[in-house]
């Protein structure tokens, strides 16, 4: 008899280990409540921008599987995109997790499809905390995911290899590396056409492409290299880039002949908005030659002008910035008329009868800045860094002939 219970004690233990091997029971049973699917649609929220909604996908995916690999590279990512925003303290506190999460992602790859996610999750994270020596450990990364034999049908989000090299040249371009970003997206665009990821690539090949041109067409100062990389530029900013670049205080000066009629051109008054702000004496010098599309507004809340120098300059204000300009260097106030009274607009989304419609005619027809390929201006869009850029070696260009 006690042989007999010992026999069945030792069978016991035997099958509590093994069971302890194995996998937790399943917690979600029904066929759409499953790691998977909420792995899939986490993603597709984080890169919709919506890291917090992600995150309780992510959080479902893992309380149906807590040894769900992609899942915990998803919560990486997530916790990577909070700490770029977060106080130190929690910042500290996210990064933590960002690489814990990253350690059980690879702990629990399956499959070599998981693997892949894996990488792809670790390339992410890296670039986005840029942590010491993120550029090299982004790029083993991207080498050991591209040496994987994967069945691209089973990479649950990423379709296929080619998401790899996307990523890697994401990374290049925050490393200010843009030839290798460039190349990398090129490398996407030869690969499959039918890729998610071959509209992303061509966005960011064509962005690198100008940001090159951008940076090789004229001699930029500090603030004209940080801006050529962004893909918005704020009213104070352009303030700055103007002022660095093009000199405007010294051109405009130059066209008033008499000395004592310079010194009497000041600003009206000092909007309370900048007073500390960085690029005050910038901002002062705009107002004082009085630039269209960078003056101070009616602010309704304070009942005062300000000058909102953190706004983001839209194409539309931009092109009045360059009409101006060009306007008070040539001193032809014709140019102020030019497209008056036209009764139909060559672009679909401006209007002829607009205010600013003769700026965006002027700038476009004098190659100063460029419509879309299906015809739109995009006016209320974020002005870009590098078109900026470009708009002003041009603009240069137009300053030496006159």
């Amino acid at each position: 008899m006690k042989r007999s219970t010992g026999l069945l004690l030792a069978l016991l233990g035997l099958v509590a280990i093994v069971a302890g091997c194995s996998r937790p029971v399943a917690r979600c049973t029904a066929p759409e409540d499953n790691p998977k699917h909420h792995y899939l649609r986490g993603m597709e929220l984080f890169e919709d921008g919506r890291p917090e909604e992600a995150s309780s996908k992510f959080d479902r995916a893992l309380y149906c599987d807590e040894r769900y690999g992609p899942a915990h590279g998803g919560m990486a990512m997530v916790s990577a995109e909070r700490a770029k925003s977060g106080e130190e303290g929690y910042r500290r506190v996210d990064v933590g997790r960002a690489f814990d999460h990253l350690k059980l992602s690879w702990k629990y790859a399956d499959t070599e499809e998981d693997e892949f996610a894996y990488h792809l999750a670790s390339m992410r994270v890296y670039t986005a905390l840029k942590t010491k020596g993120w550029l090299g450990e982004t790029e083993d990364g991207f080498k050991d995911a591209m040496k994987l034999k994967v069945d691209e049908r089973s990479l649950i989000y990423y379709d296929g290899k080619e998401a790899a090299p996307y990523f890697m040249g994401v990374a290049y371009l925050e490393a200010r590396e843009f030839q290798k970003a460039r190349d990398r997206f090129g490398e996407v665009l030869n690969m499959k056409r039918d890729s998610r990821w071959h509209e992303p690539a061509d966005r960011g090949w064509k962005r690198v492409d100008k940001i090159v041109r951008a940076m090789a067409g004229i001699t930029l100062g500090g603030v004209g290299k940080e801006i050529a990389l962004r893909e918005s530029v704020s009213r104070g900013d352009m303030a700055a880039l103007l002022i660095d670049e093009l000199k405007i205080d010294k051109l405009f000066a130059g066209r008033i002949p008499v000395k004592s009629e310079i010194e009497k051109v000041r600003a009206g008054f000092i909007p309370a908005d900048i007073l500390d702000y960085k690029f005050k004496e910038e901002i002062l010098a705009m107002m004082k030659w009085g630039v269209r599309g960078l003056e101070p507004v009616y602010d309704e809340t304070t009942q005062a002008y300000l000058f909102k120098p953190e706004d983001v300059l839209t194409r539309k204000e931009f092109a009045l910035v360059l009409e101006d300009v060009l306007v008070k260097l040539t001193g032809d106030e014709a140019i102020y008329k030019a497209y008056f009274g036209q009764e139909r607009s060559p672009f679909p989304d401006v209007p002829a009868t607009v205010s600013w419609y003769n700026a965006v005619m002027n700038v476009v027809t004098r190659n100063l800045m460029e419509a879309e390929l299906s015809g739109e201006f995009r006016p209320d869009e974020p002005v870009d860094g590098a078109d900026s850029i470009l708009a002003i070696r041009v603009l240069k260009q137009r300053i030496n002939t006159y």
